[in-house]
């Protein structure tokens, strides 16, 4: 069992602590990256709640465990984490995975934070007992549409492969561009190479390729393929998914992986709360932190504020969602009901669509936010 200790600043006459799960991709073929961002921030508010007294006077601990992007090994862990009586599930990144946590937790009545995917269908049926930080992704996948529109783009490619997530964000953009009189062809990269991807672009003439792929594999040979084919030198390569938000991406690329527009849930401007944040994961991970670190950071910043005002029980946590209102690091977090979502969602998270600057990769450029 992998566990966060608390810090000293806590401390209970009985040592008890409160424990919260976490759910994370920490190995392959879970985007590790992304796992490390959520991580550190997860980490970050544990200490800051315990360096503050932790939850009335209790001391928060984090509870760990891989998905490894394993929507068994989630549930998995799950059932465990009931086991060993934790007050709460948070994190997880992948939106397959958290769906099937999401469904485990609401049939066990345990509440679940989830604090960054953002598959629009995270439960089959409305629950009281799961709440989200992260978008819907129709809501930012249409943004990202609305992007491709005003950037005058008729001709769109999706390299997919098969997925709910993928097949649900394909169904988004295709529903939102298709009445404006825009073609969305589909490229199926499990049976394409990336050189035979490239002939499908230079055929149809496609001015957008969307790249609705894992990465590294296949995301980054099929950039480099598209990059060297004279045939796709004005092509728009797109990433609404947010690949080129982590290190990795301009490590493994460089300049062939600036401008490729994506999406990331951060404000134009932190939060005071959300700087201070920023400069401590700074230090905690030696780069820039990823807006998957501030969902982390923000999901128990919540947690922390609900279990001190209603207690540590199943029921009382989950019934405290639609009365929070937590300052997180971008902006006032409260929980909503919204029509065709089954879970509690901040109505309004931050969005923005954001490129790497080609004349400096490591420079992010605000294209559009919404």
């Amino acid at each position: 069992m992998k566990t966060t200790p608390p810090s000293p600043g806590a401390r209970s006459a009985d040592g008890a602590s409160v424990r919260i799960g976490a759910l994370l991709p920490l190995t392959r073929p879970g985007w590790t990256e992304a796992g490390r961002h959520l991580l550190a921030g997860l980490e970050l508010a544990v200490h800051d709640v315990n360096d503050t007294g932790g939850v009335n006077g209790r001391p928060l601990e984090l509870v760990i465990r891989d998905t490894a992007a394993d929507p068994e090994k989630a549930v998995a862990a799950v059932d465990e984490f009931a086991g060993l009586g934790v007050a709460a599930l948070a994190g997880e990144y992948h939106s397959v995975v958290a769906r099937a946590a999401a469904a485990r937790a609401d049939a066990l009545n345990l509440p679940f934070l989830c604090s960054s995917a953002v598959l629009d269908a995270l439960t089959e049926q409305s629950t009281d007992w799961v709440a989200r930080l992260a978008p819907p992704q129709s809501r930012g996948w249409r943004l990202y549409a609305d992007f491709l529109l005003e950037a005058g783009h008729t001709r769109i490619a999706v390299a997919a492969q098969p997925s709910v997530y993928w097949a649900s964000g394909t169904r988004i953009l295709r529903d939102h561009l298709t009445p404006h009189g825009v073609t969305v062809t589909e490229l199926d990269m499990s049976a394409l190479t990336p050189e035979a991807a490239c002939e499908a672009l230079a055929e149809a003439r496609t001015t957008a390729l969307l790249l609705l792929v894992g990465h590294p594999e296949p995301a980054v040979p099929l950039v480099r393929s598209v990059r060297r084919d004279p045939r796709l030198a004005e092509i728009l390569m797109g990433a609404p998914a947010g690949q080129p938000e982590f290190a990795e991406w301009a490590t493994l690329l460089g300049a062939d992986g600036a401008g490729v527009p994506f999406l990331r849930y951060l404000p134009r401007h932190l939060t005071v709360l959300g700087t201070r944040v920023e400069n401590a994961l700074q230090e905690r991970l030696s780069q820039t932190p990823s807006f998957v670190a501030f969902e982390g950071y923000d999901t128990i910043t919540v947690l922390a504020d609900v279990l001190r005002s209603h207690g540590t029980t199943w029921a009382g946590i989950a019934g405290a969602w639609p009365q929070v209102s937590v300052e997180g690091t971008r902006g006032q977090i409260q929980f909503s009901r919204i029509p065709g979502i089954g879970v509690w969602q901040w109505a309004s998270p931050p969005i923005q669509i954001v490129d790497r600057d080609p004349a400096e990769p490591d420079v992010f450029r605000v294209l559009c936010e919404g």
